[in-house]
């Protein structure tokens, strides 16, 4: 499948949702992904891309932004609290704000920076013991927190079971963004995206569909 297609269906998408056209941002997941099939998709146009660790993003990503202007680029990994401030001066948005070390750590080097990326709180929506994220009993109590120390929450950001249905977690998670007045909602991945999107997803994450299968190690 190739990036054209995935905005197509992305635009499909949002008509079947009577969603404005655009209203959702494709999130090209490059990680792992050789240089040349991430630097097709650049020449190709796209700006926003998505990368899980903060040494491989800054080992590529600095030089592709000097060269292709206008390139955002968001952490839809974990992020350990040693690699804060490196993460805050490579990353337009971080999807993965999920414990209150993280938050104080970051609403530090954000006061000390004096400007803050978009920020997403992770929900853990499975309960998975292997997987980051809040459960979705404390999701209220933490996005209040993260506000009280001023950090600019944007939205929420889930990564369903692999063996579940992803709508039942979508819309768990649409119904935490809306009882805490929240627009953004990063859900949906290659396999699900058009469900996602069905149920008021702003960002969707979709990295195989566009690049292949990413090499074996």
């Amino acid at each position: 499948m190739s990036l054209s297609e995935i905005t197509q269906r992305i635009r499909k998408a949002e008509e079947r949702a009577g969603r404005a056209p655009g209203s959702v941002k494709l999130i090209a997941v490059s990680k792992m992904q050789p240089p040349a099939r991430v630097r097709a998709v650049l020449e190709a146009g796209h700006r926003l891309f998505g990368e899980n660790r903060v040494q491989e993003a800054a080992g590529k990503w600095p030089a592709w932004r000097d060269e292709f202007p206008g390139v955002a680029l968001h952490l839809i990994g974990p992020l350990q609290t040693n690699k804060v401030k490196q993460a805050l001066g490579l990353f337009d948005a971080i999807h993965s704000l999920d414990r209150p070390r993280l938050a104080r750590r970051l609403a530090a080097e954000i006061q000390a920076r004096g400007e803050a990326p978009e920020l997403f709180v992770q929900v853990n929506t499975g309960e998975e013991p292997q997987k980051a994220g809040v459960p979705p009993r404390d999701a209220d109590a933490f996005i209040a927190e993260c506000r009280a120390l001023d950090l600019p929450v944007a939205g929420l950001m889930a990564i369903p079971p692999v063996d579940e249905e992803p709508s039942l977690h979508f819309a768990l998670l649409a119904r935490i963004a809306a009882r805490n007045g929240l627009a953004g909602l990063s859900m949906g991945m290659s396999g699900d995206f058009e469900r996602a999107i069905a149920l008021g997803a702003t960002h969707v994450r979709v990295g195989a569909a566009i690049f292949g299968a990413r090499p074996a190690p």
